[in-house]
């Protein structure tokens, strides 16, 4: 609307911020303005054509229609509840999708594990590709809690930070039979 005159984008504004209150959000399957006011804005096209809830309104004497304003009202909270409801619902369907890849890493006392290279400038440029993802092995010397651990390499020496999981293998020992 605004790229043919940038200039006018202030008057522009107001027509826009008008659509995004009064058009339905899929989240709470209502209106920003109706979750406010408690009813649906009254648009100006239905003022001018005398649409069907303007000649329902204008019929009503004013204490029939103060009583219908604050049974409106009344009614807001409970519509409130079931758009909060509804957001809830739609927050944990979201986790539980995300969620369901995600794998969670645990590692005990005295276990063995590989800590992956965390910056980029550790890997070695004449191996390229082929240069080590991880170092270690480490021992897991304290479980923090959240996923945090403590290390200590395997001459006894105790790493000063701590470390998140997800950075962190078990570590497999490799045989070679033949």
């Amino acid at each position: 609307m605004v790229r043919e005159r940038p200039g006018i984008w202030h008057i522009k504004l107001n027509e826009a911020l008008w659509a995004y209150r009064t058009s339905l959000r899929s989240a709470t399957a209502t209106t920003p303005y109706a979750l406010t006011y408690g009813h649906d804005a009254m648009l100006p096209v239905e003022l001018s054509i005398n649409s069907l809830r303007v000649i329902e309104q204008s019929s009503l004497f004013s204490a029939e229609y103060s009583r219908a304003m604050r049974q409106e009202l009344e009614d807001l909270e409970e519509v409130r509840l079931d758009a909060y409801n509804l957001l809830v619902a739609q927050k944990k369907i979201g986790k539980l999708a995300y969620n369901q890849w995600v794998r969670k890493k645990t590692f005990d006392e005295g276990e063995l594990v590989w800590q992956i290279v965390l910056p980029i400038g550790i890997k070695n440029p004449r191996f390229s590709k082929l240069s080590l993802n991880c170092e270690g092995p480490f021992v897991i010397h304290k479980v923090l809690g959240k996923g945090a651990y403590r290390l200590k390499d395997q001459t006894g020496v105790i790493h000063k930070l701590p470390i998140n999981g997800k950075f962190l293998k078990k570590y497999y020992p490799v045989t070679w039979e033949m």
